[in-house]
């Protein structure tokens, strides 16, 4: 029970086995220069990190096989600390794609997106426009995503290391599913799609990714922290829904 408590918190090191001498003097400054040198981690080649997640997602040439190669993914740390790689759930053929920011702890213990408050949250609000993730036609379907896919610890964001490197994971899915139109869900998922942040001012305006138009939304997380936002994300939805119902 402990240890699931602690993996709950995204704890992802051992304490020390052995008791620590509280009253002993420190050591020389010699002596810890030594054990530096000696134990100091190596330095990290995100350069090379980028390479490699870039060169496996180029590789994949549908969807399950992205997911093997993001799965299979060892250079970032986030997988340490996880219990499921989140890939994606709902229709991959709908012609509206959710990207998020990362696994809560239900979406952890699961290995799916958006399946805790957040996600009944978000499929009451695109239900209201028409739109489920259960649905088998691409004209009503969602198919859904996160911008990691490793529930960061403490449910922290994602730092940019961790954004670059898994960037080209995320630009290939996108790639592979070919929406119609990409709904950004936060903060995070504006930065890595758009460079940008700001989502109170980002929201509600159409903008363009990777060739496709994109509808920033508040993340239905801030949505439940603030529910006098939602006459805001209300306007959003209908904006999906004109832009849907709009001559291809």
């Amino acid at each position: 029970a402990l240890l699931e408590w602690q993996i709950e918190l995204g704890v992802t090191e051992a304490l020390q086995e052995l008791p620590v001498e509280r009253l002993a003097p420190p050591p020389s400054p010699a002596a810890r220069a030594e054990a530096t040198v000696a134990t100091g981690p190596l330095a990290f080649d995100l350069a090379a990190a980028i390479d490699a997640a870039e060169a496996a997602a180029a590789a994949a040439r549908d969807l399950p096989a992205l997911a093997e190669a993001l799965a299979a993914y060892p250079h970032c740390d986030l997988r340490r600390g996880a219990r499921n790689c989140v890939f994606a759930d709902g229709n991959p053929k709908a012609r509206v794609m959710i990207v998020g920011e990362g696994p809560g702890a239900d979406e952890d213990r699961q290995g799916l997106p958006f399946v805790g408050r957040a996600g009944q949250l978000l499929d009451r609000m695109f239900h209201a426009i028409g739109l489920s993730r259960r649905s088998p036609d691409a004209e009503t379907a969602l198919y859904i995503t996160n911008t990691v896919p490793w529930r960061p610890p403490g449910n922290r964001e994602p730092t940019p290391e961790e954004l670059a490197m898994l960037r080209p994971f995320l630009v290939r899915h996108i790639e592979l599913a070919r929406p119609d139109v990409l709904v950004a869900m936060g903060n995070v998922a504006c930065d890595a799609l758009l460079g940008r942040r700001g989502i109170l001012k980002l929201r509600g305006t159409w903008t363009e990714a990777l060739g496709l138009p994109v509808l920033p939304m508040m993340h239905p997380a801030y949505l439940l922290r603030n529910p006098e936002a939602k006459r805001e994300a209300w306007a959003d939805l209908l904006s999906l829904k004109a832009r849907l119902g709009a001559p291809r």
